[in-house]
């Protein structure tokens, strides 16, 4: 499941979620609806090897992750995590997700 949201500066984000409606990502902003679908498609098929899932501890030491494309370039940053454990499982759940992506709608 995924969401377009239109943001206060006519930018455009696209969120990533569970099935039960919670936001695994939050993606960075794109100039046009269109360009943040194009992104969005270009994540399925996906696999930890064909993004980069970089792990972070904030100052708080919560846990995070960006998601990043294979130039490297964020592509969008998860919530904050308490445990590591559930951070780890935030990925899973991601990374199923972007399996789960239908390509019909993506187009």
């Amino acid at each position: 499941m995924y969401e377009i949201r239109k943001e206060k500066e006519n930018t455009y984000r696209f969120l990533l979620k569970t099935m039960q409606g919670r936001t695994l990502l939050n993606s960075v902003d794109y100039r046009s609806e269109k360009e943040a679908l194009e992104s969005l498609r270009k994540l399925k098929p996906s696999t930890e090897k064909s993004v980069r899932v970089e792990r972070k501890t904030n100052y708080s030491g919560k846990f995070l992750f960006n998601l990043r494309d294979r130039q490297g370039k964020v592509i969008g940053k998860s919530g904050v995590f308490s445990s590591e454990a559930g951070m780890e499982n935030g990925i899973k759940h991601l990374l199923n997700r972007l399996q789960d992506l239908p390509e019909d709608d993506l187009l």
